[in-house]
């Protein structure tokens, strides 16, 4: 039985990691096992992470199935985004220009600011006190 054609990419943000595979279908997204509306909670999200289908026209062309960890549901619908923008360019080479002006191909590389010692966080301190 032949394999049937999938694209993968992988996409990250924060510390969120998804590993996205797109299957020709209907547009059903499927995130960790669940439908994406189960999985994640606000509209929002939602409509970001299938930004891509739409700057690319292939809104509903593709079902996506997504393995994510790590980080929050902000973080996991960037690193979400970014992963079916580069299994996009798998399928169509020719989708580079138009993904790489919406800004979809750049990693985020903004992450937590590490806690420096004699601070409480990254950059709270104690309450200063003159006496």
């Amino acid at each position: 039985m032949a394999e049937a054609v999938q694209y993968i990419g992988t996409g990250r943000r924060k510390d969120s990691v998804a590993r996205v595979r797109l299957v020709p279908g209907t547009g059903k997204v499927t995130i960790n096992g669940r439908d994406q509306a189960d999985y994640t909670p606000f509209a929002n999200l939602r409509e970001m992470m299938i930004q891509p289908f739409g700057v690319t026209d292939t809104n509903g062309s593709y079902d996506v199935y997504v393995n994510v960890n790590g980080g929050g549901f902000s973080g996991q619908a960037g690193a979400i985004r970014h992963g079916i923008a580069r299994a996009l360019l798998n399928v169509d080479p020719d989708f580079r220009g138009p993904l790489k002006r919406a800004g979809l191909l750049t990693r985020d590389p903004r992450m937590k600011e590490r806690k420096k010692y004699g601070l409480k966080k990254a950059r709270k301190a104690a309450q200063f006190s003159k006496r």
